[in-house]
């Protein structure tokens, strides 16, 4: 447990350059700084970092779920959007002819109880006689969310429910966002003396495999025939989701590569709701899709049908490689909350929505669980009780109720407090307490000391929601996730008091924009990372290494935070890792000692830079230029001890040097394997 006390020789010279323009406007070279960063690799300073630090934040905002990772392509496919009572709003389904050639309605028939209401369509012309339909048919048609991104030669899965009083000659079509390129196409047909089956509810399904690409597409259900016909629980699937979990290909893939510790989901304020009859409730968004009834969200506003539910949000933790943490109502919205001797129905609920994730098979909700195709339990170990809801009336009382009732049941579980125990003790028992921060650049870059003077004692800092915000991000600066940089070093510094940390919101629709910056924006058809996106890869390989105790002294050195580290990659190699933000615009000839010994001892081994800068402190990425402000990686070699390397100011850097002596273990080993050779 610790290391060696022969310390390979190692002195790296860093030679910063001044190259720095602030929103295009270019500045006056000064004179350069001078810092220099001193490596602790005694066993007494090191710190193992937790497993866990860095990892994800769900929620849904900005239609980051519906429409966004959740790759459901149908908007409102249950038409329940507009609420359980008829008539009802139907949007974002549109119709295809008139007032003379069809009438459109809603009504609450379904054979779901859950979700009554179905869309009942009376053609009045038809393919002979009198009143002949278009050429094309008359129907409804869907556009999704901002359009359907098909693309050529890809498969998609489209399921309905469909009942008439006749037959049926429908045409299911993906087309043109105009509806006259037709992409993929097919037809049903069932005469009512062959297939009298139809007059109840009848599952259809179909592959349709696209002949051509659109990324504004849509869905149109359009017939010739006169009579009714009733829809319900409409669906389409792109069949190449992962796993076929459900999950956007693209969007997933780029959660995947922060490697994230773990997931909290699925809120946030979603969860509460300004009103608790639409806050997000676990029990409706389990079982079969087309059985969940979803809901409004009246914080941002939109419905969700939750297809992305209680078991998806488990299932995207385990493809991640994420840990689960579970934000769950307290029995408090933002207007209305219960009082605390009437919360144990909502203490119930938590308990059976735990049972669901980690029960046996053969207990009550672990057998819905297992019936969803996910035998084994998912490893759920934390749970969060509310979101900002410390100082609430009901807070503490509810909270105690719930800690009590899940300690008692599952005692290894981790709970987490909205409140916040950083500057001064809480008045409950908890395992973690919840801390948020939105701030302007300065501030954020100069909280890096905040958890510097906490308590080292449980419980531990969760710092589930940060960003710069405001003016200084835009829709995403590199000058916001610069300052975050600074901010997340102080965290990894601090990984004795701070035990999880992640950056808010993950994703934006560039088309439903309720908040500013996001991690990742997209719309149906493309998607690229903000410089925060970007910044977070700067701290992947931070989960389970050690931290190497670092000091620096500079004449100035508040512009100024490095951070050295130690990991172990897939290949068992092992990388000091130094982590350097320079925030000022000044020049900086930054020497980095480790344990001070001689420059000539240095070996020349492999050493990989990677920096994170721009020519404007306001540069942003974009749908036209997605790359503008990315980590751009480089490499070099030591020559005679010494390596020169230019840094822009403004900028994030990481040096990571292959170890090839047996000089120095991780923290937490007692292997001679975890010894860097």
């Amino acid at each position: 447990m610790g290391f060696n006390s022969a310390i390979c020789s190692i002195l790296l010279f860093f030679f910063i350059a001044l190259n720095s323009i602030y929103k295009s406007s270019a500045i006056e070279t000064e004179a350069s700084q001078t810092a220099l960063l001193f490596v602790n690799t005694s066993e007494a300073s090191a710190k193992e970092i937790p497993e866990n630090l860095f990892g994800i934040f769900f929620e849904e905002i900005n239609h980051a779920g519906a429409g966004g990772l959740w790759a459901e392509l149908v908007s409102n496919r249950g038409f329940e959007a507009g609420g359980p009572n008829t008539p009802s709003n139907i949007d974002p389904w549109s119709i295809i002819g008139d007032d003379s050639s069809l009438i459109v309605s809603t009504e609450r028939s379904s054979c779901f109880p859950r979700n009554k209401i179905v869309l009942r369509m009376e053609v009045l012309c038809d393919n002979e006689g009198t009143s002949i339909c278009p050429a094309g048919g008359v129907g409804i048609y869907n556009p999704g969310f901002w359009g359907m991104n098909i693309k050529q030669g890809k498969t998609y899965k489209l399921v309905l429910y469909v009942r008439s009083e006749g037959s049926i000659d429908l045409s299911v079509s993906l087309t043109g966002s105009n509806g006259l390129q037709t992409l993929a196409t097919t037809n049903f047909n069932y005469c009512c003396c062959r297939a009298s089956h139809v007059s109840n509810w009848t599952r259809m399904e179909v592959l349709l495999q696209a002949q051509g690409t659109d990324a504004k597409s849509r869905l149109q259900l359009t017939t010739t025939r006169k009579g009714v016909i009733w829809f319900d629980q409409v669906s389409l699937m792109p069949t190449d989701t992962y796993k076929e979990h459900g999950f956007r290909s693209d969007l997933f893939e780029m959660l995947k590569d922060l490697k994230p510790g773990f997931i909290r989901f699925p809120g946030g304020c979603f969860v509460e709701g300004e009103w608790l009859r639409n806050a997000f409730r676990w029990k409706e968004t389990v079982g079969p899709w087309e059985e969940r009834p979803g809901h409004f969200g009246d914080v941002w506003q939109y419905w969700t049908d939750d297809g992305l539910g209680h078991f998806e949000f488990l299932q995207l933790a385990e493809d991640l490689g994420a840990a689960p943490v579970w934000v769950f109502n307290n029995g408090i919205s933002h207007n209305d909350q219960v009082d605390t001797s009437n919360v144990l129905p909502f203490v119930q609920e938590i308990l059976d929505g735990i049972e669901f994730a980690r029960g046996d098979p053969q207990s009550k909700w672990g057998f819905l669980r297992a019936a969803m195709g996910h035998r084994e339990p998912f490893d759920l170990k934390y749970v969060a009780v509310g979101n900002e809801d410390c100082g609430k009336k009901n807070y503490v009382g509810n909270y105690l109720k719930f800690y009590s009732a899940i300690k008692k049941a599952y005692p290894d579980i981790k709970i987490i407090s909205n409140c916040d125990g950083s500057s001064k003790p809480l008045d409950h028992p908890a395992d973690l307490y919840d801390y948020h921060i939105y701030t302007g650049a300065n501030n954020m870059f100069s909280s890096a000391s905040k958890f510097d003077q906490v308590s080292r004692n449980d419980p531990k800092a969760f710092v589930s929601e940060y960003a710069v915000n405001g003016n200084d991000a835009g829709k995403g600066s590199l000058l916001a996730a610069l300052a975050e940089a600074g901010f997340v070093i102080g965290l990894e510094r601090n990984c004795d008091a701070v035990e999880m940390a992640s950056y808010a919101p993950l994703f934006v629709n560039t088309n439903d924009r309720n908040w500013n910056p996001d991690a990742i924006v997209f719309d149906s058809a493309q998607a690229y990372g903000t410089p925060s996106y970007w910044m977070q890869h700067f701290f992947r390989e931070s989960n389970g290494a050690t931290l190497l105790s670092s000091t620096l002294q500079a004449n100035s050195s508040s512009s100024l935070i490095a951070s050295a580290i130690v990991w172990q990659n897939s290949d068992n190699k092992k990388y000091l890792r130094i982590k350097v933000v320079n925030f000022g615009s000044n020049n900086v000839t930054l020497q980095i000692f480790i344990d001070g010994l001689e420059l000539n001892s240095v070996p020349s081994f492999g050493l990989t830079k990677t920096e994170l800068t721009s020519s404007n402190l306001m540069d942003e990425n974009s749908f036209q230029v997605p790359k503008k402000v990315m980590p751009v990686k480089s490499s070099m070699e030591g020559a005679g001890g010494q390596v020169d390397i230019v840094l822009s100011p403004h900028s994030l850097t990481s040096f990571d040097l292959l170890m090839k002596s047996s000089s120095i273990r991780m923290v937490g080993s007692d292997n001679a394997d975890s010894y860097f050779m």
